[in-house]
């Protein structure tokens, strides 16, 4: 599910964390970064409860029209369709999938009002409607299920239900998203551990991010060395904190991961820089990696191997 730019945010939140508490250790670092990509999964599975439990909410307007005491014909005619079918209850009946809910307490972290008032404006959308006078195919399960993801994570307090125990949801949206909807699509199913696809690989979590993380605190030193004489008129102490942070992974990516293209990685820490530092950090952190990569071509340091790569 991450990406390594995903990882790349980490390790620079993790360094951040490390240059304002002089006493995190790299042990601790380590500890921090486990724990991000661990927030990350939980985040994943806290969406897929939400979204179980905005299906379930029909149930209870099924329960609220057969009581009235003049029920309309859409009244009679409503059934909960939108829980009650085999995409939805494959989430409800799955043991292990559910047993993490109950572990991580997802039942505590909002107001169930908030998410049943997601419900209840979606079941005036022209979708929803449409869905409840068709035949619920698996196919039409599957589109309405998508159509009212799109639904939740556009309504006003949806972020709010999130970002009240997530910080990293503003980090990880686009992945969830993603995740999420792949899941919807390989609804239903009957193997308990579907979920595990999603779950970050090694290749991304720890031979990338664990591995450009310590690296660029073991070698910090060296790092801030071969990055001063490119500053020019620029003090090393003047560089903004995160600029700094953005160009030691870079040039950290640049010396020990031979098989990542250097003008990927520029790309990638100059993007960055333009999201979560100052309005003239791109330009600045693009000419210091520039003149930093052709200065460490002409040392013969940077080396690159690999099919594919850019010069």
């Amino acid at each position: 599910m991450l990406s390594r730019r995903s990882v790349r945010v980490k390790a620079m939140q993790i360094l951040y964390s490390l240059n304002r508490d002089k006493d995190l250790k790299k042990t601790d670092a380590k500890k921090l970064y486990a724990q991000s990509i661990d927030k990350s999964f939980e985040l994943l599975l806290y969406n897929i409860h939400l979204l179980y439990q905005i299906c379930k909410t029909s149930v209870e307007d099924y329960d609220k029209r057969r009581n009235k005491y003049l029920p309309t014909d859409f009244d009679k005619l409503f059934k909960p369709s939108l829980f009650d079918n085999a995409h939805v209850k494959s989430i409800g009946s799955n043991k292990r999938l559910n047993r993490l809910f109950n572990d991580y307490e997802f039942t505590s972290l909002y107001d169930k009002d908030s998410l049943k008032s997601i419900y209840y404006e979606y079941a005036k959308e022209a979708g929803y409607l449409s869905f409840l006078n068709s035949e619920p195919t698996q196919e039409v399960v599957t589109e309405v299920l998508l159509d009212l993801w799109r639904y939740i994570k556009k309504f006003p307090n949806f972020e709010e239900i999130l970002e009240d125990r997530y910080s990293n949801w503003i980090d990880d949206e686009s992945l969830i998203v993603g995740a999420m909807k792949k899941i919807i699509k390989s609804l239903p199913t009957k193997d308990e551990s579907f979920f595990m696809e999603h779950f970050p690989e090694d290749e991304t979590i720890k031979d990338f991010g664990e591995k450009l993380l310590l690296k660029t605190i073991e070698k910090d030193r060296e790092l801030e060395e071969m990055i001063a004489p490119t500053l020019q008129n620029w003090e090393i102490e003047r560089v903004a904190i995160l600029d700094m942070i953005l160009l030691k992974l870079a040039v950290c990516e640049f010396l020990y991961f031979e098989t990542i293209p250097t003008k990927v990685t520029m790309n990638e820490y100059v993007e960055l820089s333009k999201d979560y530092s100052t309005d003239k950090s791109r330009e600045f952190v693009n000419g210091v990696l520039d003149n930093l990569s052709k200065s460490l071509t002409e040392e013969n340091k940077l080396v690159k191997s690999g099919r594919g790569l850019i010069d």
